[in-house]
C-alpha cells in the first residue's frame, strides 16, 4: 500500500511533461507547413462558403506552373527541390489573382517562382514572389485583375483570419513586421477619416477586409524579403503601409499595399546594410538560410 501511495502522486506529472513534448513537436514543425495549412483552408472557404468567382482549374493550374519551374530552376542549378515555397506562392495567387483565361495565371506563377532565382542580392530574392507576380501580370495584360475585395468586410471573418495569420507569423518570427504594417496602415486609415469628418464606422469598415489581412500575415512578413533586424523590419513595414494608403486614396483601389510592397522592395537591401552589426536572431537566421 506504501508503494501505490508513493506512486499515485506522480500520475498527474505525465500530464505536464506528455504537453511539453507535444509543444516541443509542434514547434520543429516547419513554419511553411502551418502556412500552406491556413492558405488552403481560406482557399476553401472562400469557394465553398463565399463563392469566389473563379475557374476550377485555376488553383490547380498555378500549382502545377510553379512547382514545374521550380523543379526546373532547382535541377539546373544543383540544388534540392523544395515544394513548399512555391505552394504557398500558388496558393496566394489562387486567393488574389484572377484572369478572363487559363494561360496568364500560369503564366503569372511561372513568372513569381522565376524571380526568386533572377531577381537576387547579397544571396536573397528581391521581391516576394506572389506580390512581384500580382503587379506584373496586370500591368502585361488587361484580362488580369487583383480581386481583393472578394472576401467582403465580414468582421468576424477578419477577426478569425488574423488570429490564425498571427500564429503563422508568429512562428516565421516576423509577427512584428506584420503588427508594423496593420498600426501605420490603421493609423493613416482613422487619420483621414478624423481629418474629413467621417464616421468611425468608415475606416472601421475599410479594415475589416480579408485581403488586407491575407497581405499582412502572409506577404510582406516574407523571411526572405524583409529586413534582417527588427528595427529595421518595422520601418521598413510602416513605409509600405504608408505609401500603400497613399495610392489606395489616389487610385481609389485596394492594391495599393501590394504594389508599395514591390516598389518598396529594393530598399530592403539597403536597410540590411545599414543595420547594426550584431547578428539576427535564430529564427530569422534560419529563414534567411533557407534555399529558394
Amino acid at each position: 500500500m506504501r508503494n501505490a501511495a508513493a506512486i499515485a502522486p506522480e500520475a498527474p506529472r505525465a500530464l505536464p511533461r506528455a504537453g511539453a513534448r507535444l509543444a516541443a513537436g509542434v514547434a520543429r514543425i516547419d513554419p511553411r507547413i502551418w502556412q500552406i495549412a491556413t492558405l488552403s483552408t481560406l482557399l476553401v472557404l472562400g469557394v465553398a462558403v463565399l463563392r469566389f468567382d473563379l475557374d476550377p482549374l485555376g488553383p490547380p493550374l498555378i500549382l502545377a506552373s510553379a512547382l514545374a519551374v521550380q523543379a526546373i530552376a532547382c535541377r539546373s542549378l544543383g540544388l534540392a527541390f523544395d515544394p513548399l515555397s512555391p505552394t504557398i506562392t500558388a496558393l496566394s495567387l489562387s486567393l488574389l489573382l484572377r484572369a478572363d483565361a487559363l494561360w496568364p495565371l500560369a503564366a503569372a506563377a511561372a513568372l513569381a517562382i522565376g524571380s526568386k532565382f533572377v531577381a537576387r542580392i547579397d544571396g536573397r530574392h528581391l521581391f516576394n514572389p506572389a506580390n512581384i507576380a500580382l503587379v506584373s501580370l496586370p500591368l502585361c495584360y488587361e484580362g488580369a485583375w487583383i480581386s481583393p475585395g472578394q472576401w467582403g468586410s465580414t468582421g468576424l471573418l477578419a477577426v478569425a483570419l488574423a488570429g490564425v495569420g498571427a500564429i503563422v507569423a508568429g512562428r516565421a518570427a516576423r509577427l512584428d513586421t506584420t503588427l508594423a504594417f496593420l498600426c501605420a496602415f490603421a493609423a493613416a486609415t482613422f487619420a483621414r477619416a478624423f481629418w474629413l469628418g467621417d464616421p468611425m464606422a468608415i475606416p472601421l469598415h475599410q479594415l475589416q477586409s480579408g485581403a488586407l489581412l491575407v497581405f499582412a500575415f502572409f506577404m510582406i512578413s516574407d523571411p526572405a524579403t524583409t529586413p534582417r533586424v527588427r528595427p529595421m523590419r518595422i520601418l521598413h513595414a510602416s513605409a509600405v503601409a504608408l505609401l500603400g494608403f497613399a495610392l489606395q486614396t489616389l487610385w481609389v483601389s485596394n492594391a495599393g499595399p501590394i504594389l508599395a510592397l514591390v516598389l518598396l522592395a529594393p530598399l530592403v537591401p539597403l536597410l540590411n546594410r545599414l543595420a547594426p552589426s550584431h547578428a539576427p536572431n535564430r529564427a530569422s537566421s534560419h529563414a534567411d538560410r533557407r534555399p529558394a
